[in-house]
């Protein structure tokens, strides 16, 4: 079975960064930490929440990177020893990231009851129609004999 290379297809033109984008994404880790929803808030507007029980806001980083949105997580030691009995909250670092479409737009985050939540919107561009014109004449090298090419 061949692989399809979107690039190389002759109906998907300039579909070039789509293919790194799903090559991306296929390589993104899923440890499956921390769990996260993504919901549809409105038409255009989305929301994705992370459980990140035990973080801090000092803890948390969100960055948008060539069109991925990333959240790095990293609890900062309070230097006290500690002896658990049994331990089932994670503490560990993570990093998580989501692949924005064109005219996806972070708008805001915050964090409450252990929950970040991170506000998106698809920003609707103005149509755009353009008339190309179609052009007649035969170029300088391709004049025809008796023709000026300039005219």
């Amino acid at each position: 079975m061949t692989k399809l290379n979107l690039g190389s297809h002759p109906q998907l033109l300039g579909f070039e960064q789509l293919e790194r984008l799903l090559e991306r994404t296929a390589r993104n880790d899923s440890s499956g930490y921390p769990p996260f929803n993504i919901e549809q808030t409105s038409g255009n507007s989305y929301r994705i929440t992370l459980a990140v029980a035990g973080f801090s806001e000092e803890d948390l980083s969100i960055t948008v990177e060539d069109r991925q949105l990333v959240i790095r997580g990293r609890q900062s030691d309070d230097g006290r020893e500690r002896h658990f009995l049994h331990r089932g909250i994670a503490a560990r670092q993570f990093q998580r990231s989501f692949v924005l479409a064109d005219g996806v737009e972070v708008t805001g985050a915050r964090l409450e009851n252990g929950l970040l939540h991170i506000d998106l919107k698809r920003v609707e561009p103005e149509p755009v129609v353009r008339k190309i014109p179609i052009n007649n004449r035969v170029g300088a090298a391709g004049s025809r004999k008796g023709e000026d090419a300039n005219e």
